[in-house]
């Protein structure tokens, strides 16, 4: 670990140094490389110096040891008690620290919710879920796009797909991904009985057109008048979009827009990123051990969290978790549940690593 440490040290000298070099000030694009590695050392190297200064201190306080005066010996004695234990704290620190970095953590992210079993009840729940991701995006500030969007009569969702841009985006939602169950009485439902519900949700981190490389020739592209539940969504033109990437079968549809140019912009953009996540998908099969370490973060198929309206509960499965105070977190006060899947995700990589 300490080699580890000495090396990232000597990375952040140089990366340092050469933001300071004429030549490279006036490569933007190198330049943003060089802040953005920087800004990822720089905790573990300011951790680093804390546990080098803690430990100069710790063999400071062993010296006094020898010394002929009692009363010092004891106060170095209580010192060198207290500095083992911030030592040891901080050596946990660096190691998670050290732990492997997501590269796609800091990317915008897409996330699609479409209404699973329960139909109209699931299309009304893929909407508290929109909201609930919204509201949550709104507390940091960051922009949301609706993609694509398919309403029911009722206010509900059959699908819908949005980017949300933001620093960490993606690291925020990426534990979202998989099948969410609603237990609660549907408003249609005189008799008072509880219905079980499902909702599905995919979570893609944004992909820049230099990660994936897409052949024109490779694209069926089709247009179609955009349809809905009425209002803004029921278009008099062939504005909507229809993309299909041949060699994979991927299909993205794109209506929100009046302008036949945007709803292509939008369209590609989930294609990118559902290209980006289908390779992902394909190198994590091949990496038994860093499936292991994952807390859920991909199985579509997979059933994450149950939502009990009567017990107002909130249980993540992966994690054997649950949330007393599932109406708060419905208006996007997700912050425990989202530390909590973090935690999980450090812990695994931190066995896996030892």
């Amino acid at each position: 670990m300490f080699l580890k440490l000495e090396k990232a040290e000597e990375k952040y000298k140089s990366l340092n140094d050469q933001l300071l070099n004429i030549d490279i000030s006036k490569d933007f694009s190198l330049q943003k490389s060089i802040m953005k590695e920087l800004k990822h050392l720089e905790p573990i190297i300011e951790k680093f110096r804390e546990y080098k200064k803690i430990n100069k201190e710790l063999e400071d306080c062993k010296e006094i040891l020898s010394s002929s005066e009692q009363e010092l010996k004891e106060m170095a004695e209580i010192e060198i008690k207290y500095l083992n234990e911030k030592i040891e704290k901080t050596q946990e620190e660096l190691k998670i620290l050290l732990l492997p970095k997501d590269p796609n953590d800091d990317k915008n992210v897409i996330i699609e919710i479409r209404g699973g079993a329960g139909g109209d009840e699931a299309a009304l729940f893929a909407a508290n879920l929109f909201r609930m991701y919204t509201m949550h995006a709104q507390k940091k500030r960051w922009k949301i796009e609706i993609l694509n969007s398919n309403e029911t009569g009722l206010g509900g969702f059959k699908e819908i797909s949005f980017m949300i841009s933001g620093e960490g985006a993606y690291s925020e939602f990426k534990f979202e991904s998989g099948v969410h169950r609603v237990q609660r009485v549907p408003e249609t439902e005189s008799q008072g009985r509880i219905h079980t519900s499902t909702v599905t949700v995919a979570v893609l981190p944004e992909a820049e057109e230099v990660e994936i490389d897409i052949n024109p020739s490779d694209l069926q592209i089709d247009t179609y008048r955009a349809s809905g539940a009425g209002g803004q969504h029921v278009n008099t033109t062939d504005s909507a979009i229809r993309i299909t990437h041949i060699p994979t079968g991927v299909v993205v549809e794109c209506q929100d827009e009046r302008s036949q140019h945007k709803n292509k912009d939008k369209a590609m953009k989930v294609l990118r990123s559902r290209l980006l996540d289908a390779k992902k998908r394909e190198q994590a099969e091949n990496m038994d051990a860093k499936r292991k370490s994952q807390v859920g973060t991909g199985d579509r198929s997979e059933r994450i969290r149950t939502y009990n309206f009567p017990q107002n509960r909130v249980t993540d499965h992966r994690i054997s978790a649950n949330f007393h105070c599932l109406d708060s977190i419905l208006e996007g006060n997700m912050e425990k549940l989202i530390e909590a899947l973090k935690i999980a995700e450090k812990t695994n990589l931190l066995a896996e690593n030892i």
